[in-house]
């Protein structure tokens, strides 16, 4: 999953989110506390535990009560709200968090300090065939959109087909593509004309609805958790502009007021029914939420904790220099979640192996960290294999011989450069000239690639439109800043979204930001697929340490924790450590 912005520099907006680990906050915040730096050898396990009894609400937190107002503030907007497309961190979980339900859901566990997959709509987290080529589950009775409409298998079906349209939702999730049948010949609903003839990867009878893949995916009850595959009524859905200014509601808020980029605003959804919902909860009336707001305002706002700022909630991490000061509030929670950083050089552009090695090793990461606002052992964890530490099968290994993790280099990038024949060679990258830690960010790998030989070009852009530039493969750019978020605890959420070959026409870059395009690295993906489950990790973690030593398509700036703030008068705030953002199911206004 990607990042609530793209990466600039080191951050587009030097906010990234993460997941509780630790104690509770204080002041009614909730778990996720802030004793010592994240666990750094627990970045990828996230999100593996699973109970499939929690099929039934209402959920019930101890001293919450009804009432009250949460104001949410961020320097990055909302990209886009329409479920099939919404892929960043916070479009998805504000979305799959208030607003839509879906087949299968996380909720946070107090004891483990983690998130659980637990049954939504679903009755329980599905039947699989053998092979995990078929899964069947069965929808709940009794849940209705906003408007009283009944939630129908039908709904679920149209929402797969819908998440298959690359041309429609060009930055929305391509799993649907990758495993489901029919994936890789239909276009999608709208594109196909608007009729699901030729979709056949689900299908329902009464309220089952039955997912068939053409390999095997045993991932698919994760897949299910995000707002594409969430129901859509066909024709109330029938505009695409138009549902992604007002998505229908499933869960316990619906929009009253949105100005995308900037604002929304959520109210009570009076057709949710929290019997059959085991993991979100509707204590606050209302939720307040304003973007683009400078990131040292929201520091400056969240320790002064007065006024309506005392039940206000950021998902953005405090910047480094009042990280101290933040965290003697007690209104802090840190943590690790699955997320990698990178610099994705354009494979196409920058063909010779030696520049690209050349410019991982002129990469300023200590000044980068410090200039975008990073937190050294807390939102900024230094390391080199593309899957985070604690992911399943992961290797540790330099994916250039002999370098140290975050090991700037610059006469060893010079003489890569001269051995290439490259001196002077020009690196293009998007920053945000709006953004003061991206324009910072800038100016510390400017100076770095320029003194080991390069020529830095930096190309300037705006936070609201620096995603269009990224996704761009015709952009004037010839490197890519990113970041990558696990959608499941297991390497094939890594490799195929990010280094699979893509269909630029109808996909755009895809999230393969390196366009990187390898034939025998395919066949390994596809080898590594259809393998038994038991044996796909360690061939994962094989995988990346070829790649990232053969090939180097991206290199690694660093791994993500969060550092997140709330208001004295709100509770329930823990970190949702599966994807590094609060978790929305809990918050309320205390007293």
């Amino acid at each position: 999953m990607r990042f609530k912005k793209p990466l600039i520099a080191v951050s587009l907006v030097t906010t990234f989110a993460l997941a509780a680990c630790g104690g509770s906050g204080g002041n009614g915040g909730g778990g996720g506390g802030t004793e010592g730096d994240v666990d750094q050898e627990t970045l990828g396990d996230t999100g593996s535990a699973q109970d499939a009894s929690r099929v039934d609400g209402p959920v019930e937190i101890d001293g919450a009560t009804e009432g009250g107002n949460i104001n949410v503030i961020s320097a990055a907007g909302l990209n886009t709200m329409h479920p099939s497309e919404a892929y960043y961190q916070n479009t998805s979980t504000i979305l799959s968090g208030l607003i839509t339900r879906q087949m299968t859901q996380y909720v946070y566990d107090e004891d483990s300090k983690s998130m659980v997959l637990i049954p939504d709509l679903a009755t329980d987290l599905g039947t699989p065939n053998d092979d995990f080529t078929e899964w069947t589950f069965t929808l709940k009775d009794g849940i209705k959109y906003e408007d009283g409409t009944p939630v129908t298998a039908e709904d679920l079906v149209f929402a797969a087909a819908a998440s298959m349209d690359r041309t429609q939702f060009p930055e929305g999730p391509a799993y649907s593509n990758d495993y489901l049948e029919s994936g890789d010949t239909y276009e999608g609903y709208f594109t196909a004309g608007n009729t699901l003839d030729g979709f056949t990867g689900a299908e329902a009878d009464g309220n089952t609805i039955t997912y068939k893949a053409r390999k095997p995916f045993p991932d698919l009850p994760y897949w299910l958790t995000f707002p594409a595959m969430g129901p859509q009524n066909e024709q109330a859905s029938a505009d695409p502009a138009a549902y992604a200014r007002k998505p229908l509601a499933t869960g316990p808020y619906k929009f009253d007021q949105y100005t995308p980029e900037k604002s929304l605003t959520l109210v009570r959804n009076d057709q949710w029914d929290p019997a059959t919902d085991p993991g979100r909860t509707q204590y606050p009336d209302s939720y307040s939420m304003e973007f683009q707001v400078e990131s040292e305002q929201i520091d400056q706002r969240m320790l002064a904790d007065s006024g309506d700022d005392q039940t206000t909630i950021s998902y953005d991490d405090v910047l480094n220099q009042n990280y101290r000061a933040m965290e003697e509030t007690g209104r802090l929670v840190v943590g690790g979640f699955p997320l990698t950083r990178y610099w994705a050089p354009d494979y196409r552009k920058i063909t010779d192996v030696r520049v690209r090695q050349a410019l991982a090793l002129a990469y300023p990461y200590a000044d980068a960290y410090k200039a975008g606002g990073l937190i050294e052992g807390v939102t900024a964890i230094p390391g080199q294999a593309l899957m985070p530490p604690g992911t399943v099968g992961r290797k540790d290994f330099p994916a250039i011989e002999d370098m140290e993790d975050a090991g700037t280099d610059v006469e060893r990038a010079r003489q890569l450069l001269e051995e290439a024949d490259a001196v002077g060679y020009e690196i293009i990258w998007p920053y945000a000239k709006d953004d003061p830690q991206s324009v910072a960010a800038k100016d510390a790998v400017v100076a770095s690639l320029n003194d080991a030989g390069f020529k830095a070009s930096p190309l300037a852009s705006t936070v609201a439109d620096v995603s269009t530039v990224r996704s761009d493969p015709d952009a004037p750019i010839n490197v890519r800043t990113a970041g990558w978020i696990a959608d499941w605890p297991s390497g094939s959420s890594w490799f195929p979204p990010l280094i699979e070959s893509t269909n630029l026409k109808a996909e755009g870059t895809g999230s393969n930001y390196s366009i990187f395009s390898e034939p025998t690295v395919d066949e390994k993906i596809a080898e590594i697929q259809e393998m038994p489950v038991d044996e796909q990790a360690d061939a994962w973690g094989e995988l990346d340490e070829q790649v990232m030593t053969e090939y180097l398509p991206l290199f690694v700036t660093g791994y993500g924790g969060v550092a997140q703030m709330h208001g004295s008068k709100v509770g329930g705030m823990n970190i949702d450590n599966t994807i590094g953002q609060p978790t929305w199911k809990s918050l309320h206004v205390t007293q």
